[in-house]
């Protein structure tokens, strides 16, 4: 429907138009500015409830409760002011009707052209309904490692231990690997000379991961006993020994270059060798000659 711009604001007819159509335009933003608000603040203080108080880590629930709060609060906004807009647009004589009919089509169209953004949004969906991870968690999808610092319907926000940022689309995580939900494992290798006492090693092994779990600060973080869990393998120069620590989500790497400082401070008090690669050259002399009574045939051959 065209408008009549030139008879609309008229100075009776834009007068009528401001004390009707032009007060429910006021009303329909003041009412998508406090939906908008509303949801960050119902989504913030929600969030709020499952805050354990402690700023140095984030448990499952506050990890949940970020990662929806988000995604709420964003679609929402996007719902109202897309709601609003149409309806601003009827309020001043246009006729929407026709749009969103365009709109149909032209959504049925991108849709045969979009189809990976349609697999990323529903990917999405999927992450969220599932709880495959959480904001906070350290994940490894799509051949990349980092830790969740955004989740969208569309795409996931990785930082990596170098500080590097990487936008994975939702539609290309096939395989999803959490280091983090619930708890984590440290396990770790440990290789000493075949000349050495296994047993012997074991025991200073355990002793060194029992003290770690006897300290105040570092217990803290570890869940349950230190394991030793005995000889893995017998390689080429080595007796690889295999021990393991249950942590708390994402302290293990802390835990574990602890225990690799201390477990080699205990070796070397005990004489423990570790074994590693060795090579011995033998320089051949360069005044060494062939032997006069060796033919040049002879020595071809």
């Amino acid at each position: 429907m065209q408008v009549d711009w030139a008879e609309v604001f008229r100075i009776e007819n834009a007068e009528n138009w401001l004390v009707t159509s032009g007060i429910r335009v006021v009303a329909i933003l003041i009412g998508a500015f406090l939906i908008s608000a509303g949801a960050s603040f119902l989504s913030r203080r929600a969030e709020r409830l499952f805050d354990d108080d402690d700023p140095t880590t984030m448990n499952a629930r506050e990890k949940r409760a970020a990662t929806l709060g988000k995604v709420i609060r964003n679609t929402i906004r996007v719902a109202a002011w897309v709601i609003a807009l149409l309806l601003i647009l009827r309020e001043i004589g246009i006729d929407i009707a026709p749009m969103l009919a365009g709109v149909g089509i032209a959504g049925i169209a991108i849709g045969f052209g979009a189809q990976s953004l349609v697999r990323d949004i529903v990917a999405g969906l999927f992450i969220l309904v599932e709880n495959q991870f959480d904001v906070g968690d350290v994940v490894r999808v799509a051949g990349v490692a980092g830790k969740v610092e955004k989740i969208t319907l569309r795409s996931t926000t990785l930082r990596d231990s170098e500080g590097k940022v990487h936008i994975i689309p939702n539609g290309k995580m096939d395989v999803v690997t959490n280091m983090t939900r619930t708890f984590s494992k440290f396990v770790i290798d440990i290789g000493v000379a075949y000349e050495e006492d296994v047993d012997e090693v074991m025991t200073v092994i355990k002793k060194v991961g029992d003290e770690m779990n006897a300290d105040a600060e570092i217990g803290s973080k570890i869940i349950g006993p230190f394991e030793v869990l005995g000889v893995q393998d017998l390689a080429d120069s080595a007796v690889v020994i295999r021990a393991q620590f249950t942590t708390k989500p994402i302290e293990q790497w802390g835990i574990g270059r602890e225990f690799r400082r201390r477990i080699k401070k205990a070796f070397d008090e005990r004489g423990i060798s570790i074994p590693f690669p060795q090579r011995t050259l033998h320089m051949a002399d360069a005044n060494q000659r062939v032997s006069p009574e060796v033919t040049e045939d002879d020595a071809q051959d």
